[in-house]
C-alpha cells in the first residue's frame, strides 16, 4: 500500500483495502461496454475514464492482472477509433498513465505499425476530421507520449522494420520528407533490449546523416535525441570512437557567441510547417538531451569524462552573471539536468549493487569525483546569478552533490556564503547564499553529527567541527536577515530556519546540539527571533479596506510573509521542536505581545502565530493565547447594542443606523480574527470553551458591525473545522531520530515499504460524539434556526424597516454560508433516486474512499436548506432585485448547498500550490552515512501534510463520480432546483452575481453532464429573442461557452442542433457588447470543437431526440449563401458551420445532389466581395475537393462523351457562367494587396485579419493542401511572399475534377492577368497557372503545346521585376514533386525544364536573365536528386556547361542569379552521385571529383579562384581595375562568392565542401581588396564560413590552407587567418589531431610578433580564448614559455645588458603573451596567476604600445575581478599589490 494512504486517518485507511476488488468490478463493466463490433460503443466506455483515473489518482493499491487487462482493452479501443480523436485523447491519457507506473512490471508486446497507422490517419492524411485546433494538438501530444511510452514494449525485429520503413526518406537531407522521415524514425524507433543489437550496427549511418543539416534546430535534437536514447540504453556499444563526432555537436547545439557575433546562425534551415506543428511541439529541451548522454556516456577508463572537461571550458564563462543572452536558459537546463541525471544514474547502480548485479560500466570514486569537479564550476558561476530560477538550480545542485561528494561541494559552498555576506556592490548575493545553505543544511548536519566511523573516509573530524560552527554562524544570520524592509532576504531567512529545524529532533540548550550548533544559545536566539518578528507586524502598513460583502481572506495583509509558503512551516516547527521550558518561553513573549498590541493590519499573521502556539501544546497555549484572546472579545462586547440577528435577544434600542465605535470595532475584528485561526486544530481542546465559544460567536453575529459579522463568520468556519474535520497532529514533533546521527530526527520516504514507518505515522484528529455534539449544536444555532428565520420574512415579510430587513437578511445568508462552509462535506449529500437493477449493486458504494471528517447534520438538512434557499431567491428577486450583494451571497450558499466536495477539491488544489520544494529533500542514495532508499526522504510534518491534502483530494471524488457511470442514480429534486436558480442568476443584470453564479454552475455541469442538456434552449433562446436585454446574452454566452457544455455538443444531437441554430441566428443583437460576446463564444468553439465524434444523427432510442441532418444543413446553408439579408460575419460563421456538418457527415451527405450544390455555392463566393469569405472560400473548396479521390486522365477519358459527373455538372453551372474567372482572380487580387497587411505567408496560407472583429476567421484556414515548398526558400526571388499555394492547390483539384472545360475558361483570363501592370493579378495568374501545370492530366498536356508554352515563354521575356518572384513561385510549384512525399516527378516537369533551357534572343534585358536563371534555380531545387532521370542528368549536364561559361557576366544580378543556380546543379548531382554509388550520405568522400562529361568542374573552380584570388590580390591598386581581364576576373569570383554563399544559406553545404575548403584562401584573402562589391561578398562567405563545422576528411587540407595563409605577405590576410582560426578551433576542438592544433597553436605564437600590431593584438586575444578550449597541455606549455620569456626579457631589461637588443615587436609580443594568460582567467584566481599579472605590470614602463597594452589589461583585470577581490587578494603578497596599485593609479601633476 502506498505512504499516503497507508497513513490515512484510521476510518478511512481502513475501508481503502477495498478498492482492488471495486477496481477489478470497474474493469469488467469497461469490458461489457466495449463491443468491437459497435464504434459507437466507444462512447460507453468513456464514462470510465474519469473513474480509473481516480484509482491512479488516489494511488489505489490494485492487482496488476486488472491493469494488464485494462491496457488491452484500452489499447484496442484507441486503434478502433482512428477517426474519434476526443476518444483517443481520453483513453490514450489513461494509457500512457498506466503504463508510465506499471512499466517494470507488465509483460506486453505492443506492435508498431497499427499506431503509425493511427498517426497516419489522424494527422498526416489529406482529409482528417473536422476537430478544432485545440482537440488536434491536444491529440497529437497525447499520442506522441503513448508512443514514447510503448517503445519498451515493441517486440523483437520493430526496429529493422522501423529503419527500412522510413530510412528512404531521408535520401534528400533538405527535402521535406526527410524531416518527416526523422520525426517518425525519432519517434518510433525502439532502444529496448529486443531491437538493441540491430540499432547498434547503424549508430555510424546516424551520425553521418545527423551532419547534413547543422543548422536546423529540429534536425539537430531530433538526431541528438535518438542517439541519446542510444546511448542510455545501448550499454553494449563502444562509443568512445564516435565521442569526437558527438561532442562536436554537443558544442554547436548550445549557440554560446565566439568572438562577436550572438551565438544564432543568421540563416537557420526550418523544418516544413506541417513537421513544425507535428513535431518541434514535443522536441526535447536539447540541453536535457546533452546533458542525459554526456552522463551516460561516463565509464571507468573512458574518455568521455575528458571531452566533457573540454565542453565545460568552453561552457563555463557564460554561466557568470555578466555573460547572460539568450543562452542562459539553455545553460540553466543544462546544468540542471546533468546533475538530476547524474544523481539517478548513482542510485540506480547503487541498487543494482545491493541487489547483487554490478556493471563494469558503474561509475566509481574516481570518476564521480571528476564529473563533480567539473560541475562545480558550473554551479560557482551560476549560484549568484540575479535570476532566481538560475540561483536555485544551482543551490539544488549544491545539495544533491553534497550528498555524493561533500569534500568537493559544502567548502566551495561555504566560501561562497562568506564571500557574499562581505561584498559591498552585490547585495542580491545574500540571500541566494542563505538558500544555497537551506538546501545544503542536512547533509552539514550529516557531517557535523554522524558517527566519525560513518564519515571517516569521506570528512576529516576537523571538518566536522568546522561545519557546526559553520550551521552556527548561518543560523545567526538568518536572524539578521528578517528585516521589514527586505522582503527577499527575510524570505530565505525563514526558509533557511525551516530547513535546519526540520533536521534537529530537539531544541534546547542541554548541549545534546553542541556538535551542530556549538555556539547557539537557544534561549537568547528565540527571544531575537521573536523580537525581529514582532517588529515587522509592528513596522508595516496594513492592508486596504475591504469593501462591503466582500468574504475577508485569511490571506489578505499588508505584510509579504502570508505569500511565503515556509511562513507557516516556520513557525509550527519551531514551536513544536522546541523543550519544554523554551516553549513556555515563547508562549510568555507572544501572550505579552498579544496583550499589549493591535495590529488588524498583521492579524493574519499574528494569527497564523497563535495557531502554531496551539497546535504545538493546546494545553499550556490555552493560558498564554486563548484565554486572554477569549477575555478581551467579551469585554469588548459588553454592553454594546445587540441586532439579535445571531441568535441573541433583540436590543429594542437597535435600529439600521446602529452602530459600534470605531476603535472598538478594530480591536474586536482584530480579535476574533486571531482567535479563529488560533483554534484552526483546537480539536477535542476546545470542548472546555464550549459555551464561551458560543456565546462569542452568536455576539459576532449580534454585533451592529459588518466587519464583525465577517470575522464572526471566519471564526464560526474554521471552529466547525476544527471539531469535525480529519487533520494530522503533533506531526511537528520529531518521531524518530536517525540512527546515525542521534539528534537528526530520521526522516521517511513514501517509496520505502518499512514497517515502522507505517506504524510511525501520524496522528490524527478524529472527532470524538462529544465534539460531533457540540457542532451539531452549532449548526443548529447557525444553520437550522437562520434557515427558519430566512423562510419567516420571506413568507411573512415581518420587518417593516427595509434598511433593518437587509441587514438582517445579510447577518442570516452570513451564518448559513459560514456553517456550510465549516462542514463542508462532513454535512451529508442530497438523497438520489436509484433504480436497482442488475449488475449495479456495487456503484452504490463509493468507488475509492474518503472523508473530511465525521458526519454532522443529516441529507435532510442539506435539502431543507435547499428549499428555503430557493425560496428567499425567489424573494430577493421579487422584492431586492437590485441588491447584489445579498444576491451574491445566496449564490454562494446555492454554491455550498449544490456542489457537494468541491470545496474540498479547491482545497486540495490550492494546498498543492504550497506544496514545498527541493530545500527539504533528502536524495535516496546518501554517500556521506553510506544508505540508498528507493525515493527521497522527507520530513516527516512534509509527509503528514501531503497526505492531509490527498485524504482532502480524495474525500471531494469519492462519491463525485457515481452520477456519470449510473444512469439510475437520479439528481436530487432539489439540486435540481438549484440549478435552476443559478441558470438565471447567470443572465442577472450585475456582471459580478453572473460571475459567481457560472463558477458554481460549471461545477455543476461537471458532476451531473445528463443536466447541460437542459440548460442549452434556454441559454439559446436569449440569442434568439431580439428583445433579450444585453446583460442576458452577455451571461448566456459565457454558460454556453464553459469546457462542460461544449463537451456536451459533441455528444447530443439535439444541443448540437440548437446551439447551431441559436448563434447563428443572433444577429438581431444591436449591442456591441452582445455581438463581441456572440463572436467570442463562436471562436471559442470553433477552438474547442470536438469533432462529432459520435454521430449525432443515427436513430436514437427516443424518436424526438432525432435531428434531421439534411434538414439542419439546408437551414445553415440558407444562412451561409441564399439570405442577402444576413451580416457578412454571420454568413461567415454559417459557412463555417456548413463546412464542418459536410465533413462529420460524409457518409450521408457524400456525393449527394446537396453535396454538389453546395460546393458550387462555395465556388461562387470567389466572387464575393467580402475578403474573408472569399479565403474561407478557398479553405473549403480545398478540403471538400479533396473528399473526392482524383481519378486519373485516362478513365475520364473511357468515360467522356456520354454523361458529365455530377460534380462537373454542379461545377461547371458556376466557371462556365460569362466572366466568372475574371472576377473571382479580379476579387482575389484584392486579398493580394491590401495596404500594411499580408493576407498571405510565406507557408502559402492565407494570413490573418488584423481588426478585433475579424480575428474569428484565425480559426478557419485549416490548411489541407501538400506541405509546399517542399524544399527551404533560402532566397526571396525563388520564394513568393505573396504567392498562395492554397489558391493554387484548388484549381489544380479543380482542373482534376472538370478537365478541359475549366482550363479553356481560364485561359484568357490567364492571358489577361499575366501582364496586367498591377502585380497582384499577376501573382493570382501565377497561382493559377501553376495550379494547371501541376494538375497531370492529359487535356493540359493538349493544351501546353497549343498556348501554355507560348504563354510561358511570354512570361520568361516579360521585362516586368516586381513580379519575379510570384512567376518563381509559380515554376517551383508546377514542378514540385506528387504523392504524399514529394518524390514523383509531375508529368510536365520535364516539358516546363525544356522550356526554361531554351536559349533566350540576343538581345534581351538583363532583368529577363536573371529569371531565367532564378526559374531554373528554383526548378532545381524541388527535384528529389536520389530520383533523377537519365533526362534530368542530361540536362543537369548542359546547364553546369552553360553556367561555368557565364560566370564573368557583366550584371552583377546575374552573376548572383547563376552563383545561386550553380549551388543548387552541383549539390542535386553530388547527392545523385552519392545515392548512386552507394556511399554514405556523410561526404567522407568530398574529394572525389564528381565529373559530368569531359569536365572536371570540381577542381576546375578550385584551381580557377586560387589563380585570380593571387593575381587580384597582387594587383594591389584600385587603378588596375581599369583593366578588362582584370575585371572579367573579379567578375569570376563575385559568381563564386555568390555559389559559396548560397551553398551555406540553402543548407546544402554539406555536399560541397570539398568546393568550400578549396576555395578557403580566396575567401580570407579577399576581403579586404580595393574593389567594394568583391569585399564585401568574400566578407559575407566569411561570416557564413565561420558557422560550420568540415568534414573530417576535409580538416587536414584546411589546416595546411590555413597555416599558409596565416604567412600571407598581406598583414590583412593574416588578420583574417587569425579570426577564422579562432572559430575553427572551436568549431573543431573534438575533431583536430594533436598535431593540427599543436601546428595551429605554434602559428598563432609566431603572429604574436607579427610586425603589424594589429595582428599581434588579435592573435593575444585568439590565444586568450584558445586558453579555454579544454587542451590542458597546449595550454600549461604556452603559459610556461610566456612567462619564462617575459620574465627573462624583464630581467635583461632591468640590468640595463647593453648586449642585449631586442625589437620593439618581439618584445610587445612577449608582453602580449602575458596579457593572453591573464584574459583566459577573467574570474579565477589559479595559482600562477599573481606572479604573471605581477610580472605584466612590471612592463608599464616600456613605451607605446607596450605601455597602453599593459595599462588596458591591469583595468580589465581589475574590473573582471572586483566581485571577488576581496577573497582573492589574498592570493597577492603586499609587494605585488603595491606593484598593480602603482601601475593602476593615474599619475597626476600634483605630488
Amino acid at each position: 500500500m502506498h505512504l499516503y494512504n497507508a497513513w490515512l486517518p484510521p476510518p478511512v485507511a481502513e475501508k481503502c483495502k477495498d478498492e482492488a476488488r471495486t477496481f477489478g468490478l470497474v474493469v469488467r463493466s469497461v469490458r461489457d461496454s466495449w463491443l468491437p463490433d459497435s464504434p459507437d460503443s466507444v462512447y460507453s466506455t468513456l464514462k470510465w475514464i474519469s473513474i480509473i483515473d481516480l484509482y491512479l489518482e488516489a494511488r489505489s493499491e490494485i492487482l496488476l492482472e486488472d491493469v494488464k487487462a485494462l491496457i488491452e482493452i484500452g489499447f484496442d479501443i484507441f486503434l478502433r477509433s482512428h477517426d474519434k480523436l476526443f476518444v483517443q485523447v481520453r483513453w490514450g491519457n489513461i494509457l500512457i498513465r498506466l503504463l508510465k507506473k506499471y512499466k517494470k512490471s507488465l509483460t506486453l508486446k505492443v506492435p508498431w505499425r497499427p499506431l503509425y497507422s493511427t498517426l497516419l490517419k489522424t494527422h498526416l492524411a489529406r482529409n482528417p476530421g473536422a476537430e478544432g485546433w485545440s482537440l488536434r494538438e491536444q491529440h497529437f501530444k497525447i499520442f506522441i507520449s503513448l508512443v514514447q511510452c510503448c517503445r519498451a514494449f515493441f517486440p523483437s525485429g520493430s526496429a529493422a522494420e522501423i529503419w527500412s520503413e522510413f530510412e528512404p526518406f531521408l535520401d534528400n537531407p533538405w527535402h521535406g520528407s526527410s524531416f518527416e522521415g526523422l520525426g517518425l524514425i525519432s519517434l518510433f524507433l525502439p532502444t529496448n533490449s529486443e531491437n538493441q543489437a540491430y540499432i547498434s550496427n547503424y549508430i555510424q549511418t546516424c551520425l553521418d546523416l545527423w551532419v547534413l543539416n547543422p543548422h536546423s534546430e529540429f534536425w539537430e535534437v531530433k538526431w541528438a535525441d535518438l542517439i541519446g536514447r542510444c546511448i542510455r540504453n545501448c550499454s553494449s556499444v563502444d562509443w568512445e570512437g564516435f565521442l569526437p563526432e558527438i561532442f562536436t555537436h554537443y558544442m554547436n547545439m548550445f549557440e554560446v557567441p565566439v568572438e562577436n557575433e550572438n551565438g544564432v546562425y543568421p540563416f537557420p534551415l526550418e523544418a516544413p510547417n506541417n513537421n513544425m506543428f507535428l513535431y518541434l511541439s514535443v522536441v526535447p529541451v536539447a540541453a536535457k538531451v546533452v546533458a542525459k548522454s554526456i552522463v551516460y556516456l561516463l565509464k571507468p577508463g573512458g574518455s568521455a569524462q575528458e571531452f566533457f572537461g573540454k565542453l565545460a571550458t568552453r561552457l563555463e564563462q557564460f554561466y557568470h552573471p555578466s555573460n547572460d543572452g539568450h543562452w542562459t536558459d539553455v545553460l540553466e537546463a543544462f546544468l540542471y539536468y546533468l546533475v538530476i541525471t547524474f544523481k539517478k544514474r548513482l542510485e540506480k547502480e547503487q541498487q543494482n549493487l545491493l541487489k547483487g548485479k554490478n556493471s563494469q560500466i558503474s561509475l566509481g570514486k574516481s570518476e564521480q569525483v571528476a564529473f563533480i569537479k567539473v560541475v562545480l564550476r558550473f554551479i560557482v558561476r551560476a549560484q549568484y546569478n540575479e535570476d532566481k530560477s538560475f540561483s536555485e538550480v544551482a543551490a539544488a545542485s549544491i545539495s544533491i552533490l553534497s550528498y555524493i561528494e561533500p569534500s568537493l561541494m559544502i567548502p566551495s559552498m561555504i566560501s561562497r556564503f562568506h564571500l557574499a555576506l562581505e561584498t559591498l556592490t552585490t547585495t542580491h548575493q545574500v540571500p541566494t547564499a542563505m538558500t544555497a545553505v537551506a538546501f545544503t543544511a542536512r547533509a552539514l548536519f550529516f557531517c557535523s553529527l554522524a558517527d566519525s566511523s560513518s564519515t571517516a573516509d569521506i570528512m576529516e573530524e576537523s571538518s566536522c567541527r568546522a561545519y557546526g560552527d559553520f550551521l552556527a554562524l548561518s543560523l545567526s544570520n538568518a536572524l539578521l536577515g528578517i528585516d521589514a524592509n527586505d522582503p527577499s532576504k527575510t524570505s530565505a531567512s525563514i526558509q533557511l530556519i525551516v530547513s535546519m529545524f526540520s533536521n534537529l529532533s530537539v531544541l534546547d540548550d542541554d548541549g545534546s546540539l553542541a556538535n551542530a550548533l556549538p555556539s547557539i544559545n537557544f534561549s537568547k536566539w528565540l527571544d531575537e527571533f521573536l523580537q525581529r518578528l514582532f517588529s515587522i507586524f509592528l513596522f508595516l502598513e496594513p492592508s486596504n479596506t475591504l469593501n462591503e460583502g466582500a468574504h475577508q481572506s485569511l490571506s489578505s495583509s499588508g505584510t509579504f510573509l502570508l505569500s511565503d509558503k515556509y511562513y507557516f512551516p516556520m513557525l509550527v516547527v519551531l514551536l513544536g521542536r522546541l523543550s519544554k521550558h523554551l516553549h513556555k518561553q515563547a508562549l510568555e513573549k507572544i501572550s505579552k505581545f498579544l496583550r499589549t498590541n493591535i495590529l488588524p493590519g498583521s492579524a493574519a499573521e499574528i494569527g497564523l502565530l497563535c495557531c502554531a502556539a496551539v497546535h504545538s501544546n493546546p494545553e499550556a497555549a490555552a493560558v498564554y493565547v486563548i484565554d486572554p484572546i477569549l477575555t478581551s472579545i467579551v469585554s469588548s462586547l459588553q454592553g454594546t447594542p445587540v441586532s439579535g440577528f445571531g441568535g441573541g435577544t433583540y436590543d429594542v434600542s437597535y435600529s439600521a443606523k446602529s452602530m459600534l465605535p470605531p476603535a472598538l470595532e478594530i480591536a474586536t475584528e482584530y480579535h476574533l480574527h486571531i482567535l479563529a485561526l488560533a483554534i484552526r486544530y483546537g480539536g477535542s481542546f476546545l470542548l472546555q470553551y464550549r459555551e464561551q465559544l458560543k456565546e462569542i460567536t452568536r455576539s459576532a453575529f449580534d454585533a451592529p458591525s459588518w466587519k464583525v459579522n465577517l470575522a464572526g463568520d471566519t471564526l464560526l468556519c474554521l471552529l466547525l473545522r476544527s471539531l469535525v474535520h480529519y487533520y494530522p497532529i503533533d506531526q511537528y514533533r520529531c518521531f524518530s531520530c536517525h540512527p546515525v546521527a542521534g539528534a537528526m530526527e530520521e526522516w521517511v520516504s513514501r517509496k520505502d515499504y518499512r514497517d515502522e514507518y507505517f506504524l510511525s505515522g501520524p496522528n490524527w484528529h478524529i472527532p470524538s460524539d462529544n465534539e460531533v455534539l457540540f457542532a451539531n449544536e452549532l449548526l443548529d444555532l447557525h444553520l437550522n434556526s437562520p434557515l427558519d428565520v430566512l423562510l419567516n420574512i420571506c413568507q411573512s415579510k415581518s420587518h417593516g424597516d427595509r434598511g433593518l430587513e437587509r441587514e438582517h437578511l445579510k447577518v442570516l445568508l452570513l451564518r448559513i454560508s459560514s456553517s456550510l462552509e465549516g462542514v463542508q462535506s462532513c454535512l451529508p449529500d442530497f438523497r438520489s433516486s436509484l433504480t436497482d437493477g442488475p449488475g449495479n449493486e456495487y456503484l452504490q458504494s463509493q468507488f475509492i474512499v474518503g472523508e473530511t471528517g465525521a458526519t454532522v447534520g443529516s441529507p435532510e438538512l442539506r435539502e431543507k436548506a435547499a428549499r428555503i434557499v430557493h425560496i428567499s431567491y425567489e424573494y430577493l428577486l421579487k422584492e431586492r432585485p437590485d441588491d447584489s450583494m445579498l444576491l451574491r451571497l445566496v449564490t454562494h450558499i446555492m454554491d455550498f448547498i449544490g456542489n457537494y466536495g468541491s470545496m474540498e477539491y479547491e482545497r486540495s488544489n490550492n494546498l498543492r500550490d504550497w506544496d514545498l520544494d527541493a530545500s527539504i529533500i533528502e536524495p535516496p542514495v546518501n554517500f556521506i552515512i553510506h544508505s540508498c532508499f528507493e525515493g527521497k526522504k522527507r520530513p516527516q510534518w512534509v509527509l503528514a501534510n501531503k497526505v492531509h491534502m490527498h485524504n482532502t483530494w480524495r474525500s471531494s471524488q469519492s462519491s463525485y463520480h457515481l452520477f456519470h457511470v449510473n444512469d439510475k442514480i437520479l439528481p436530487s429534486k432539489y439540486f435540481e432546483t438549484l440549478m435552476d436558480d443559478l441558470l438565471n442568476l447567470s443572465l442577472h443584470n450585475f456582471k459580478i452575481v453572473r460571475v459567481v453564479a457560472v463558477e458554481a454552475l460549471q461545477k455543476m455541469f461537471k458532476r451531473f453532464p445528463s443536466l447541460v442538456v437542459k440548460c442549452i434552449p434556454a441559454l439559446t433562446k436569449c440569442l434568439l429573442d431580439p428583445n433579450t436585454p444585453e446583460h442576458k446574452v452577455l451571461g448566456a454566452c459565457t454558460v454556453l461557452k464553459t469546457r462542460g457544455v461544449l463537451r456536451q455538443l459533441t455528444l447530443d444531437s439535439k444541443a448540437f442542433s440548437t446551439f447551431l441554430l441559436g448563434v447563428l441566428g443572433s444577429s438581431h443583437h444591436e449591442s456591441l457588447k452582445a455581438q463581441e460576446a456572440i463572436r467570442e463564444l463562436f471562436d471559442e468553439y470553433n477552438i474547442q470543437y470536438d469533432g462529432a465524434s459520435k454521430n449525432p444523427y443515427n436513430a436514437v432510442e427516443d424518436a424526438s431526440d432525432v435531428v434531421d441532418i439534411q434538414g439542419l444543413v439546408s437551414t445553415v446553408s440558407c444562412m451561409s449563401f441564399r439570405l442577402n439579408s444576413l451580416h457578412w460575419r454571420y454568413s461567415l460563421m454559417a459557412n463555417w458551420v456548413l463546412l464542418l456538418l459536410l465533413i462529420s457527415s460524409r457518409s450521408l451527405i457524400f456525393r449527394t445532389k446537396f453535396h454538389f450544390e453546395t460546393i458550387g455555392c462555395f465556388l461562387k463566393s470567389l466572387r464575393n466581395q467580402v475578403p474573408q469569405t472569399r479565403i474561407l472560400a478557398i479553405s473549403a473548396l480545398n478540403v471538400l475537393l479533396t473528399e473526392f479521390p482524383n481519378v486519373p486522365s485516362v478513365e475520364k477519358t473511357l468515360t467522356a462523351g456520354s454523361v458529365k459527373s455530377p460534380l462537373e455538372d454542379a461545377l461547371g453551372q458556376v466557371f462556365l457562367e460569362d466572366g466568372f474567372f475574371v472576377h473571382a482572380l479580379n476579387y482575389l487580387s484584392d486579398d493580394h494587396d491590401i495596404p500594411d497587411m499580408e493576407l498571405v505567408d510565406s507557408t502559402g496560407n492565407y494570413g490573418m485579419i488584423s481588426s478585433d472583429a475579424d480575428k474569428l476567421i484565425r480559426c478557419f484556414c485549416f490548411d489541407r493542401i501538400p506541405s509546399w515548398p517542399r524544399t527551404p526558400s533560402w532566397i526571396f526571388m525563388t520564394g513568393g511572399d505573396s504567392f498562395c499555394a492554397s489558391f493554387a492547390y484548388f484549381i489544380e483539384r479543380l482542373v482534376q475534377e472538370c478537365g478541359e472545360p475549366v482550363v479553356l475558361s481560364l485561359r484568357s483570363s490567364l492571358e489577361e492577368f499575366s501582364f496586367a501592370e498591377e502585380r497582384a493579378k499577376q501573382c493570382v495568374a501565377a497561382e493559377a497557372l501553376a495550379g494547371i501545370l501541376h494538375s497531370d492530366i492529359s487535356e493540359v498536356q493538349d493544351s501546353w503545346k497549343s498556348w501554355i508554352l507560348s504563354l510561358v515563354e511570354k512570361i520568361i521575356l516579360e521585362p516586368v521585376v516586381d513580379s519575379t518572384p510570384d512567376w518563381t513561385a509559380c515554376i517551383r510549384y508546377a514542378v514540385t514533386g506528387k504523392g504524399r512525399h514529394g518524390t514523383e516527378a509531375p508529368d510536365l516537369r520535364h516539358k516546363v525544364l525544356e522550356c526554361l533551357m531554351n536559349p533566350l534572343p540576343q538581345i534581351v534585358k538583363t532583368s529577363t536573365i536573371t529569371k531565367r536563371y532564378y526559374f531554373l534555380a528554383a526548378a532545381l531545387a524541388e527535384m528529389y536528386p536520389s530520383k533523377m532521370q537519365s533526362t534530368e542528368v542530361e540536362l543537369h549536364d548542359a546547364l553546369l556547361k552553360e553556367l561555368l561559361e557565364c560566370m564573368d557576366y557583366s550584371s552583377s544580378q546575374v552573376r548572383e542569379a547563376i552563383g545561386v543556380t550553380l549551388s543548387v546543379l552541383c549539390s542535386n548531382m553530388a547527392l545523385f552521385i552519392s545515392c548512386r554509388t552507394g556511399k554514405s550520405h556523410h561526404m567522407q568522400h568530398s574529394k572525389s571529383n564528381y565529373s559530368i562529361g569531359d569536365n572536371d568542374w570540381c577542381h576546375y573552380l578550385i584551381k580557377r579562384a586560387s589563380e585570380l584570388a593571387l593575381h587580384i590580390q597582387s594587383a594591389g591598386q584600385p587603378s588596375i581595375f581599369a583593366n578588362d581581364d582584370t575585371q572579367e576576373e573579379t567578375r569570376w569570383m563575385e559568381t563564386l562568392f555568390h555559389f559559396v554563399i548560397s551553398s551555406f544559406k540553402s543548407g546544402r553545404s554539406p555536399f560541397l565542401f570539398n568546393i568550400i575548403v578549396g576555395v578557403l584562401h580566396p575567401i580570407i584573402s579577399l576581403q579586404g581588396t580595393p574593389n567594394e562589391d568583391l569585399s564585401c561578398l568574400a566578407n559575407e562567405a566569411f561570416e557564413l564560413l565561420i558557422w560550420h563545422t568540415m568534414p573530417q576528411a576535409c580538416l587536414k587540407e584546411a589546416v595546411v590552407i590555413l597555416l599558409s595563409s596565416s604567412n600571407n605577405s598581406n598583414w590583412r590576410t593574416r588578420l583574417s587567418t587569425l579570426s577564422y582560426l579562432r572559430h575553427f578551433m572551436y568549431r573543431h576542438i573534438f575533431l583536430l589531431s594533436v598535431q593540427d592544433k599543436q601546428q595551429i597553436w605554434m602559428q598563432i605564437e609566431m603572429l604574436l610578433k607579427d610586425s603589424q600590431v594589429e595582428v599581434r593584438e588579435h592573435a593575444a586575444t585568439v590565444l586568450a580564448d584558445l586558453m579555454n578550449s579544454g587542451d590542458e597541455d597546449l595550454a600549461g606549455n604556452f603559459r610556461h614559455r610566456a612567462y619564462e620569456e617575459a620574465f627573462s626579457l624583464y630581467t635583461k631589461r632591468k640590468l640595463r645588458n647593453l648586449a642585449f637588443d631586442v625589437s620593439s615587436a618581439s618584445l610587445h609580443g612577449s608582453v602580449l603573451a602575458l596579457v593572453a594568460l591573464v584574459l583566459s582567467v577573467p574570474y579565477d584566481m589559479p595559482s600562477w596567476l599573481p606572479d604573471t599579472v605581477t610580472l605584466l605590470a612590471r612592463f608599464v614602463v616600456e613605451p607605446s604600445p607596450i605601455k597602453s597594452t599593459v595599462t588596458k589589461a591591469i583595468a580589465d583585470f581589475r574590473r573582471t575581478h572586483s566581485d571577488t577581490w576581496i577573497m582573492q587578494k589574498g592570493s597577492f603578497t603586499k609587494e605585488q599589490l603595491e606593484i598593480l596599485d602603482e601601475t593602476s593609479s593615474s599619475f597626476s601633476y600634483f605630488a
